[in-house]
């Protein structure tokens, strides 16, 4: 397995730097070694991941004449049989690799060699002496290959899209339409459209033609559906030796994949399919065939399982664990939300496009932990599309029947039916209306597509499957298992995606599907003697998938904030009010909105984060993927999607970085300190005497501190507003508050800014409403817009009043849980003040307390600053000066308080007098 790049129109002077780019932006695809070949006006790259012949096999592979360059992503499994035919017609061959034969192959049949390949692959056949280019991708389309036109003639090619953008091919732009298609109706990688205007993919059992002119002619070379069609329309009966027929390709499709020079193991959900890949190599490993040698001794299993969680699937792995014995290792991991969101990140650039669901992060999980065992791993990727595995399938198959069969198929389907239709009935039930996914998006952008439609085969079996093994379904499943298993540099392989295989059950009459009731007949028929009853009779149809919906209200808040965000309601593709009162409603448990429809609009946003929005550095895709997700945790990762790693502890006596103070008449000395985040029953006073203890102790040992106290005027401890609600408990998820219709209304009239979104939030004009009434608030709105017509502001809250004003909504840049939640005043604020300087009087040593000046709960950000309690002995002016441009909070400097000493200053009370700067300030 690896990864290959190149394109046709640059000459070999600029050529090679190009590749260089393109091959580092997929590295992980091929850690084993690179290649690269520049000729005329084509250049090939190539990322190796060594499999097969370790020693041999370099890339790109050229010919013994030269005429021929390939570079290669894949395996030919059937590459031995193919070497012995070229043998006997003349072809000599150097290398024990399959590339040479793929070569030879095409030297040899030309595009109909292709038809011959049982396996995997993508591929760029450069004719260096045409000067032209051949990509051709397998029948099934497991290897991917994408393409894209720089708009000066040439063409640039890549097994991901990262390498198209480090050439410089194109800009990364979304396609609206793909992302019309995914919100709408969760279909992607169906078409030769991708998520990103400009870049096409290749189709399954495609093969293209690029010219030195720049053309790129595309058609189909594969005669597997055309022969699926044909054998549809005649099937032969499927009896006793059919049955037999069918587990003797099957047993040969695994077989084949378990040729490798490096160690394989199986991914293992619990479900039909993967234990069906598991139990079969178990079964050969007794008879000791030579076959195995790569698996080994022991067979190794990897599986994610959720215990506890409706969807988990631990008990069928372990079925099967005990069937096979000591010779199976089982590793599972344990997906958990909180580590879903530390991984979010890499996840999305691991995926490029989005996914439908967050299922695949379950595979990712999996294949970051077969990474650490095995290179290459076998799972049942591809059966439900062939063998009609989802439940949606068997409305097609009722539909399909004629006569007096009808009664017998849908009275022993009733409980598959039940399942399939139980979520609908509980809408009914619970008197919840399904919100149409189309009233959750932009209106100009629905407008746009709003004729857009996605038609299904709905009464013909075997029409249904070959649509959704080829288009609709499977292609978007092989490119998560590609973008997963390649992350970590592990070649995934899919046995039941074997032509032959699907050629033998094409071949019978669709009874080997679904009969009585039974789906995938007839691959229960081949295992009922090979796995346990508890496996083999399953009916609930799980796979490798995560419980989103629990975990949606673990991370409710994480999600939340994403789509309160000022760049999710800026975006044309999106109804932000809708989607904010319809998540709120979801998290409630009165939602007609699923969690895969959230998950949709999610990965939109954070994908346009990604890929899209600009960023302040270097450009997305010129450099290999995000860090590790475990060196990543290591740093401190914080827990939130798009959050970068939570600064290091600040020395009390260092101050916040980019900050500078201009007070008048003097100069303040600011000491921010850093605390743990402060929850809701906390003792503010206890906590603020504990860090300014720690500060003096501290201080008496750094000689630049000492001297500045030394010759300083009073001290005084500031202390944010915020926690001292926090800690009262007056703070609520914004989740948590069920907003009203004139909260909704007013909120939308409210300016929100980077530093906090105030009333601009439903959940925060609710508490206003409550705060000050309904009427008071009405009218501080309505004097308020009067204002604005006369150029008056800030009329609004001088009538609402004070309590209002103080009113903090979720912004960005706090941590948690401000950042997800709105917050009242704290009560009473001059008695916490006071009570907070009591304590540090009676705790310090009498030279600190006696030129101790009091407390100050300060409401301070970069919009202005407000003193709501406080017993210094300066006015409120003069307090105010000394937070002018400082934001004082949990934030990421998670600095709540600060100790403020007054210098040697001009005037009274540190009034009037020339303006100084003091660099000590936090």
């Amino acid at each position: 397995m690896c990864g290959i790049a190149g394109y046709i129109g640059i000459s070999a002077f600029w050529g090679e730097p190009v590749l260089r780019r393109m091959a580092d932006a997929q590295v992980h695809r091929g850690p084993d070694g690179d290649g690269y070949l520049t000729d005329g006006l084509i250049g090939l790259a190539h990322r190796r991941l060594a499999v097969i012949d370790r020693a041999g096999g370099k890339q790109p592979f050229h010919s013994a004449d030269g005429r021929w360059a390939l570079s290669y992503n894949g395996e030919v499994y059937n590459y031995r049989q193919l070497r012995a035919e070229l043998s006997d017609l003349g072809h000599r061959f150097i290398t024990e690799c399959d590339t040479e034969v793929v070569l030879a192959a095409w030297i040899q049949w030309g595009r109909a060699a292709f038809d011959r390949f049982n396996g995997m692959f993508a591929l760029a056949i450069a004719d260096l002496e045409r000067g032209e280019v051949v990509l051709a991708r397998d029948q099934f389309g497991i290897k991917p290959l994408y393409l894209a036109e720089d708009g000066d003639g040439r063409v640039f090619f890549a097994s991901e899209i990262r390498p198209l953008f480090a050439a410089g091919a194109v800009t990364p732009k979304p396609d609206d339409h793909t992302i019309y298609r995914y919100l709408r109706f969760r279909i992607h990688d169906d078409t030769p459209r991708t998520f990103f205007h400009g870049v096409t993919r290749l189709m399954p059992g495609e093969i293209a033609l690029l010219t030195s002119d720049g053309a790129i002619q595309r058609s189909t070379y594969t005669r597997l559906y055309d022969d699926m069609d044909a054998l549809a329309a005649a099937p032969t009966p499927y009896d006793r030796s059919a049955q037999e027929r069918f587990r003797t390709v099957l047993d040969r499709a695994i077989r084949a994949r378990l040729v490798s020079d490096v160690p394989v193991g199986t991914a293992l959900s619990g479900g039909l399919d993967s234990s069906t890949v598991v139990a079969s190599i178990h079964r050969m490993l007794a008879f000791a065939q030579d076959t195995c040698r790569p698996v080994g001794a022991t067979q190794q299993t990897f599986s994610a399982v959720f215990p506890g969680e409706r969807n988990d699937e631990e008990r069928y792995v372990d079925a099967v664990a005990a069937t096979c014995g000591e010779a199976l290792q089982v590793h599972k991991v344990r997906p958990t939300p909180d580590r879903f969101l530390v991984d979010l990140r890499d996840f999305i650039r691991t995926q490029e496009e989005p996914v439908i669901s967050t299922a695949p992060y379950a595979q990712y999980c999996v294949m970051r932990e077969a990474s650490q065992h095995v290179t290459v791993l076998l799972d049942g990727q591809g059966a439900d599309e062939l063998l009609a595995g989802y439940l949606p399938y068997y409305l097609v198959h009722l539909r399909g029947l004629r006569g007096g069969r009808v009664a017998g198929e849908l009275l022993r389907s009733v409980d598959v039916l039940w399942r399939l239709g139980r979520t609908r009935l509980t809408g009914v039930v619970g008197r919840r209306r399904r919100t149409p996914t189309v009233n959750l998006l932009g209106r100009d952008f629905a407008e746009t597509y709003r004729h857009e439609r996605f038609p299904l085969v709905r009464d013909d079996i075997k029409a249904r499957l070959a649509a959704d093994l080829f288009r609709h379904s499977l292609p978007a499943l092989l490119r998560y298992e590609d973008r997963n298993s390649m992350r970590f540099s592990v070649e995934g392989r899919v046995p039941f995606l074997d032509a032959a295989l699907v050629r033998t059950v094409w071949s019978f009459d669709p009874s080997a599907i679904i009969h009585r009731g039974w789906n995938k007949r007839a691959l229960r028929d081949a295992t009922v003697d090979l796995l346990p009853r508890l496996v083999n009779r399953r009916r609930n149809k799980i796979g490798f998938t995560t419980p989103e919906d629990s975990w949606f209200q673990r991370i409710k808040n994480d999600v939340y904030l994403i789509f309160a965000s000022r760049s999710f309601g800026a975006r044309p593709y999106f109804d932000q009010p809708t989607v904010l009162q319809a998540f709120e409603d979801h998290v409630a448990g009165r939602g007609g909105v699923d969690t895969m429809t959230f998950w949709r609009m999610l990965n939109v946003e954070l994908w346009l984060r990604e890929f899209i929005d600009p960023k302040p550095t270097s450009a997305v895709g010129t450099s290999e993927s995000a860090e590790p997700a475990r060196v990543a945790a290591q740093r401190g990762t914080g827990s939130g999607p798009d959050r970068s790693a939570d600064p290091l502890p600040k020395p009390d006596f260092v101050p916040n970085q980019g900050k500078e103070l201009l007070t008048p008449g003097g100069a303040w000395a600011r000491f921010p300190l850093r605390t743990d985040l402060i929850a809701t029953g906390d003792d503010v006073p206890a906590l603020a005497v504990n860090r300014v203890g720690e500060f003096y102790k501290q201080g008496a040992e750094v000689p630049f501190s000492v001297q500045q106290l030394a010759t300083a005027g009073p001290w005084y401890l500031f202390v944010s507003e915020k926690v001292v609600a926090v800690a009262q408990g007056r703070i609520f998820h914004v989740t948590d508050v069920r907003s009203g219709a004139w909260a909704r209304l007013l909120s939308r009239g409210v300016r929100r800014t980077p530093y906090g979104i105030g009333l601009g939030h439903p959940a925060t004009m609710q508490l206003a409403i409550r705060e000050a009434g309904l009427p008071r608030i009405l009218a501080a709105a309505a004097v308020g817009a009067a204002g604005k017509v006369v150029g008056r502001r800030g009329l609004f809250y001088r009538v609402a009043g004070p309590a209002v004003r103080a009113i903090d909504g979720p912004t960005e840049y706090s941590v948690y849980p401000a950042n997800i939640s709105a917050k009242l005043a704290p009560h009473d604020p001059d008695r916490v003040a006071q009570d907070i300087s009591s304590a540090i009087r009676a705790a310090l040593p009498a030279e600190f307390a006696e030129r101790f000046g009091g407390t100050v709960i300060i409401d301070a950000n970069d919009l202005g600053q407000d003193i709501l309690g406080q017993d210094a002995d300066l006015p409120d002016a003069v307090l105010v000066a000394a937070f002018v441009d400082n934001p004082l909070g949990q934030a990421r400097e998670q600095t709540p308080f600060a100790v403020v000493v007054a210098q040697h200053r001009r005037g009274a009370a540190g009034v009037g007098g020339e303006h100084r700067v003091c660099h000590t300030g936090g």
